[in-house]
């Protein structure tokens, strides 16, 4: 038994892809996808930071008897 008999096979690497090409309509909505992630993780982190919503609490229903 020599060396890297045993043991699972490394994959081969899949040859790299061409770049695409775009035009200005695929860049214009590419930017626009960015802009709207953007947004939606400040909207998120912006949330985080207020804590709870409505400020009740949560309600618990029935008690004890």
């Amino acid at each position: 038994m020599s060396g890297r008999q045993g043991g699972k096979l490394k994959p081969l690497k899949a040859p790299k892809g061409k770049e695409k090409e775009y035009d200005e309509t695929d860049l214009a909505n590419l930017q626009k996808k960015k802009d709207e992630e953007k947004a939606l993780k400040e909207l998120k982190a912006k949330a985080a930071g207020k804590g709870a919503f409505g400020g009740a609490g949560l309600k618990k229903s029935g008690g004890k008897k």
